[in-house]
């Protein structure tokens, strides 16, 4: 615990960092001896912040009653408030007579807004105010081209990555936390169990094992994957009807496990499996078991670190030409594929698999998010929303990439002319219908088009109408 330096509690401010193992900011406030005052505030209230979707405010509540609990144990308890942080959060300080507020940082532009307004707001109040990474290996900052500009393209921006250090080892679990008594009643709600504004939403969830909101529940689905799936994950990882992923990323994007714990968790199960290889670095070989995983993690830094600097990618196209796109407005059809009635089978799957879990297979989320845009010409951000609402595992950077990268319209994007066949993906990576029959019983035993309903469109016409309008955009204004 280490000596204590006074009696001026610390609020430690929790966002998307809902663990005790491997928290800078709670095992800064843990060491410094001080009362420690954990603090989580639902700022939904503020028009700037993303709020979590009917999924995400599910897995959110179940997240912070595990927090809750844990916390408890170690002797503070986490306190919830309501209403927006910058003033939330200097009220309960001065309430206090605490002495420094402690956070991990997010990324995304409005809370890197918010960061800024709250230090300046400390600093009017003679608070301290101190932020730690624990959300991704690398720094957005700390990555730049040779010309001294963004990467764009992902082969060049982990590249750069892998040539420095490993990221930081993770740091370790606090044990014991100095309780503020004085603090009973403060923040006006007593514990995560006062959150309302939660949706009756239940996932039932088929595919895989069900879904255990909270760091206990992250760690068990870790383990699973580095023991029982991470060696054959380059082979799997694509075939939807399998247990063949992680499944990890809700509790990545909620942060009940962070990256670094998934990187060496990874490293570690790949020398146990490879030793000999392993043993002459982490980088040199490409085919090494984990490598293929690291990569993936590698594309989640990559969806932030591109938002970090490109913040308008949210809502707008990265390629300016898509701007002058013409996407349709067709509200039957956008109704259609959100049911799962597109006639498709594997688009109709992947949505009804959305609808239940709450969760899609990343295969298939390309297949019915290309069927979206470039069957159907129905916007990106029409899609984007759709799945912010339904995914437990909605994460601002990574929804975004996604969908600009199979819309054809973000950095380093998949070629336009790349347009998901639904009828070939599904006899490719399902090749024996296992996917299409846990989601689909009405489906025939091949992989073509379900008799009811009738396909929304003939994905060959869908296909030549969608290039004819690229095409258009791609032309110089007025030829």
């Amino acid at each position: 615990m280490g000596p204590r330096m006074g009696s001026n509690p610390i609020i430690v401010w929790f966002r998307r960092d809902l663990r005790i193992a491997d928290n800078p900011a709670l095992l800064y406030a843990a060491r410094s001896g001080q009362p420690v005052v954990p603090l989580y505030v639902a700022g939904w209230d503020d028009p700037d912040v993303w709020a979590p979707g009917m999924a995400g405010r599910w897995w959110l509540k179940r997240s912070l009653q595990s927090l809750g609990a844990s916390l408890s144990l170690r002797g503070a308890p986490l306190r919830v408030a309501r209403g927006r942080a910058e003033e939330v959060i200097p009220r309960i300080a001065r309430s206090l007579g605490a002495g420094e507020v402690v956070w991990n940082r997010l990324y995304e532009p409005y809370a890197r807004e918010l960061d800024l307004r709250l230090t300046v707001t400390f600093g009017q109040d003679g608070l301290k105010g101190r932020s730690f990474n624990a959300a991704l290996l690398f720094e957005p900052e700390d990555r730049m081209s040779r010309s001294g500009r963004p990467f764009v393209q992902f082969a060049a921006y982990w590249r750069s990555c892998l040539a420095s250090s490993e990221p930081d080892s993770p740091q370790p679990q606090v044990r014991e936390l100095r309780c503020a008594a004085e603090t009973v009643g403060t923040t006006g709600e007593r514990g995560p169990e006062a959150l309302r504004d939660f949706s009756e939403w239940e996932p039932q969830v088929r595919g895989m094992p069900r879904w255990e909101p909270g760091e206990t529940g992250a760690h068990e689905r870790l383990e699973r994957f580095v023991e029982q799936i991470l060696a054959g994950y380059e082979q799997s990882r694509d075939l939807p009807g399998i247990d063949g992923t992680s499944t990890i990323s809700p509790h990545l994007h909620f942060g009940e496990i962070g990256p670094r714990q998934a990187w060496y968790a990874v490293r570690r199960a790949a020398q146990a499996t490879t030793p000999a290889r392993a043993a002459r670095g982490p980088h040199t070989s490409g085919a090494m078991v984990g490598m293929e995983y690291l990569r993936q993690l590698g594309w989640r830094e990559f969806a932030h670190y591109l938002l970090y600097h490109f913040p308008y990618i949210v809502t707008e196209p990265f390629r300016p030409e898509f701007a002058r796109f013409p996407w349709e407005d067709d509200p039957d059809a956008l109704d259609a594929w959100k049911r799962g009635a597109t006639g498709y089978p594997l688009v109709d799957a992947g949505m009804r698999q959305l609808l239940a879990e709450g969760w899609m297979h990343n295969r298939v989320r390309m297949v019915v998010a290309s069927f979206l845009t470039k069957d159907l010409l129905i916007p990106w951000q029409q899609g984007a929303a759709w799945f912010w609402d339904r995914l437990v595992d909605a994460d601002l950077a990574n929804n975004t990439l996604g969908w600009q990268w199979t819309a054809g319209s973000g950095p380093d994007a998949a070629p336009y002319f790349r347009i998901f066949n639904p009828v070939l993906q599904a006899r490719r990576f399902d090749p024996d219908g296992t996917y299409l029959r846990l989601w689909l019983p009405e489906a025939p035993d091949g992989p073509g088009p379900l008799a009811h309903p009738r396909p929304l469109v003939d994905h060959g016409e869908a296909r030549a109408r969608a290039l004819a309008a690229f095409r258009g955009i791609s032309r110089p204004i007025g030829a």
